[in-house]
């Protein structure tokens, strides 16, 4: 069993804890949990590091506990939020327990060992609890004062926090106490964000139980504007479902994060050795064009969160575009889903296919049949093919009067690049 918190903290995974925690975790195996809320049907990359905090506790020898919260995701977490979040209906919030409750099997062990992860839902624990008896049982032991000293409370005070997001503590704060009194949980772990509703369990076990609990938090994963990544945020977030996030986008994503980034990131998401990672990290700064930290990155995250075959696809979309002629095989092996995948930020262009039968020429089809999209004339579009600056379907194009014989992809499709870095796909219909 290794010292845990030494092993978190040269990963970069810690931004705070309570005192003791270490010993606490070095002398055995610890029951510790994590909680996400069903407020959308997939979790997210920002997720995914405080699921790695499982997962790092699982393989250190210690017991993870992981929490659907059915019950709290009726009422919304403030923290971190300018407003008030839209309620969800129950039926939704079912939909989503299922749907996360799938996605976090994928990622811990829970079938084998004495310390196999354990998945509850405090909609289990709390559906039954009516107002008066929490009001005597968990409210008086907390006192207003303590509740709006958290920062969660404190960034919302002047724009308004209800009564229903004010009290979304007491209801974390009690799941504490009640794991800690029925699964012999002592540790709680999160996100910095929710470091105000861990310390209130830590509290509230304190007073009810006259008990002693742990917390940690993690650094949020933020995006460059700051903002945290969120189910309910706004902006494009990262998903782990596939069907809300390709597995081309995740791999993509990585790919194009910053040095420092990409050095956080391996960090936190491989299970690489301090050994391994500080060659790899020597390796690419000996050659930091070639983005070995990049790509060490977005395959180890898009394999874990989807599969090798899944992550071997996306590097095959990614080669197709950013790669060279090489990749043709590669393009014309591409299903029409993961073609429109590739090709999803990219300029489309739509031809009829009368006017794609009667097209003598690549450089009439360049020019007239898309309108000066690509190449604003007939003389363009030849100055171009001739300074070689025209691929079709990867395939380059020498000859400004060679008849369009270039296999149209699935029937439809052809994508056309200029110079280095501008892509368009022309659609047949």
């Amino acid at each position: 069993m290794k010292n845990f918190v030494a092993y978190l903290h040269w990963r970069g995974m810690i931004h705070d804890m309570v005192p003791g925690v270490e010993e606490h975790l070095n002398s055995g195996m610890v029951t510790g949990y994590i909680g996400f809320d069903p407020s959308a049907p997939s979790l997210h990359l920002g997720n995914l590091v405080t699921l790695m905090l499982l997962k790092h506790f699982q393989e250190a020898g210690h017991k993870p506990v992981v929490v659907v919260g059915g019950a709290t995701a009726m009422i919304g977490d403030p923290s971190w939020r300018a407003q008030e979040r839209m309620l969800l209906s129950e039926e939704e919030i079912r939909y989503n327990e299922a749907c996360i409750g799938q996605q976090l099997k994928q990622f811990l062990d829970f079938s084998n060992g004495n310390n196999k992860a354990v998945l509850l839902n405090n909609l289990d624990w709390l559906k039954d609890f009516s107002f008066l008896p929490f009001l005597r049982d968990v409210g008086k032991h907390i006192p207003v004062g303590y509740m709006l000293s958290k920062d969660s409370v404190k960034k919302r005070l002047e724009k308004g926090i209800s009564y229903t997001e004010f009290a979304y503590q007491l209801l974390q704060g009690f799941d504490f106490y009640y794991l800690y009194t029925n699964q012999g949980v002592t540790l709680q772990m999160g996100g910095a964000d929710q470091w105000g509703n861990l310390t209130t369990g830590i509290e509230l076990i304190r007073k009810k139980a006259q008990g002693q609990a742990f917390a940690i938090t993690s650094p949020l994963l933020t995006r460059a504007d700051g903002s945290k990544f969120g189910k309910t945020a706004t902006g494009t977030n990262i998903w782990l479902d596939p069907l809300k996030t390709s597995p081309y986008a995740l791999y993509q994503f990585l790919l194009n994060c910053t040095d420092g980034e990409a050095e956080k990131l391996i960090k936190i998401f491989s299970f690489c050795s301090k050994e391994e990672l500080e060659t790899l990290i020597v390796a690419h700064c000996a050659k930091p064009e070639t983005r070995l930290l990049q790509q060490t990155v977005a395959k180890i995250v898009t394999t874990m969160v989807h599969s090798e075959e899944a992550c071997r696809k996306a590097m095959a979309c990614s080669a197709i575009l950013f790669g060279n002629a090489s990749s043709v095989e590669a393009l014309y092996a591409l299903d029409e889903a993961d073609l429109l995948t590739v090709c999803a930020a990219i300029a489309k262009i739509t031809i009829a296919r009368t006017v794609w039968d009667t097209v003598d020429s690549v450089m009439s089809l360049l020019s007239m049949a898309t309108e000066g999209m690509i190449t604003a004339s007939k003389s363009d579009a030849k100055r171009m093919i001739n300074a070689r600056g025209i691929m079709v379907n990867k395939t380059l194009v020498t000859d400004p009067y060679q008849k369009p014989t270039i296999p149209l992809l699935h029937g439809r499709y052809l994508l056309v690049q200029k110079g280095k870095k501008n892509y368009y796909l022309i659609i047949v219909e």
